[in-house]
């Protein structure tokens, strides 16, 4: 049996030289078991790979994504990319539903390489007292923490701190904290981040959909703006148009089919 799979890159921007996030897509007609998705995954050796297959509901799917070391509770390139697949490869018209084991994601395809996906904003549980090793570790100094059900949020003073900081990852591992969104007011945008995972074979991602699902409601409430425009300063770089619409945060990219084959 012959199963399809796509390799995209999604919040690119291809003017700033920035590739965005890779994702393999895996169209499943029933589900795998589990430690066959993980073994995928980790042939696929992407950030992330979404494992897609129909519902009992019309333009509704059921979804798991897989790092190459672990399942992924959370992923929005991994949803970005599930919704491209979905709209220009299987034809999917209109708002499409993502079902994963914590709720839902809806997404939909927009002109000119376009798509979107809308999650539940993640919220600022408190902000603490900043870990006493956590700037050595990031080599920066640190503003501000904020504790989230998601990786915790670290304020910098700026983009150029942000981007030259060069952490500790040996050192980060130390602390029991999974991720951090570490982010700073941009220079030409909103605001800028990177976001860092020490306990992951990946240690910092490209381009986060779940930290822009905190990012957005942090940034919106201190810039009192309901769209925002946000670079993420990896080695990849990519770009996010973060819109607040109600209780919902809709992040918009640009996306690029990589390759596309089929797993026998």
């Amino acid at each position: 049996m012959k199963t399809p799979f796509f390799l995209l890159e999604v919040f690119n921007e291809p003017s700033l030289r920035f590739k965005g996030n890779t994702a393999a897509v895996v169209w499943l007609t029933h589900p795998w078991k589990e430690d066959t998705m993980q073994a995928v995954a980790a042939d696929f050796n992407q950030p992330a790979t979404t494992f897609l297959w129909p519902s009992s509901r019309i333009n509704a799917f059921q979804v798991r994504w897989f790092a190459p070391d672990g399942e992924i509770g959370l992923c929005g390139h991994g949803s970005l990319a599930a919704i491209v697949f979905l709209s220009s490869f299987q034809d999917m018209q209109g708002a499409i539903t993502l079902i994963y084991r914590d709720g839902q994601i809806q997404g939909a395809m927009h002109a000119e390489n376009t798509a979107s996906i809308s999650l539940d904003p993640i919220p600022v549980v408190a902000e603490e007292k900043v870990p006493e090793t956590l700037p050595e570790a990031l080599g920066v100094p640190v503003k501000g923490y904020f504790s989230t059900d998601n990786k915790h949020i670290v304020l910098v003073e700026n983009e150029e701190v942000l981007q030259k900081m060069q952490p500790d990852f040996a050192r980060l591992r130390t602390l029991p904290t999974f991720g951090y969104a570490v982010t700073a007011p941009g220079d030409t945008v909103d605001f800028v981040s990177r976001t860092l995972v020490p306990h992951v074979q990946q240690l910092e991602d490209h381009a986060t959909g779940s930290s822009h699902a905190a990012l957005a409601p942090f940034w919106g409430k201190r810039l009192e703006k309901d769209r925002m425009v946000a670079h993420q300063l990896s080695r990849r770089g990519g770009k996010f148009i973060c819109t607040l619409e109600k209780d919902q945060v809709k992040l918009s990219g640009t996306f690029a089919l990589l390759a596309k084959g089929e797993l026998f």
